[in-house]
C-alpha cells in the first residue's frame, strides 16, 4: 500500500487548494472502514492533526481551520481530499495524509503548501 498525495502548491492569502491522497494498493473494503486524516508540519513545529474522517463517518477539524477546510473521500477512487479555502500564511506547511486501518498506519509522502501574504 502506498499513499500518493498531490495538489500542493503556492497561493496567495485568500486562495484555495485541494489536496488529494490516493490509497494505491489498498483493498476497497479496508479503505471504506478506515480512519482518514490530514496532518501538517510547519518548519520548526511538530506535526499536527488538521482534519479527520472517522470510521463512523464524522469529521473533526483543528480549531484554526474550521469553516475553511473540508475533508472528504471518494470510496470508489479510494481517495481522500482536503479542500482548503481562505488560505492564510499560517497554513504554510507540508501536508501529510494518513490512513489508520486498525492494524496498520499508513502515511503519504507529504505535499508542500505555501501561502504568501
Amino acid at each position: 500500500v502506498q499513499l500518493q498525495a498531490s495538489g500542493g502548491g503556492s497561493v496567495q492569502a485568500g486562495g484555495s487548494l485541494k489536496l488529494s491522497c490516493l490509497a494505491s494498493g489498498m483493498i476497497w473494503s479496508t479503505f471504506t472502514s478506515s480512519r482518514l486524516g490530514w496532518y501538517r508540519q510547519a518548519p520548526g513545529k511538530q506535526r499536527e492533526l488538521v482534519a479527520e474522517l472517522t470510521r463512523g463517518g464524522s469529521t473533526n477539524y483543528q480549531e484554526s481551520v474550521k469553516g475553511r477546510f473540508t475533508i472528504s473521500k471518494n470510496n470508489s477512487k479510494k481517495t481522500v481530499y482536503l479542500q482548503m479555502n481562505s488560505l492564510e500564511p499560517e497554513d504554510t506547511a507540508v501536508y501529510y495524509c494518513n490512513i489508520e486501518t486498525g492494524s496498520q498506519d499508513y502515511w503519504g509522502q507529504g505535499t508542500q503548501v505555501t501561502v504568501s501574504s
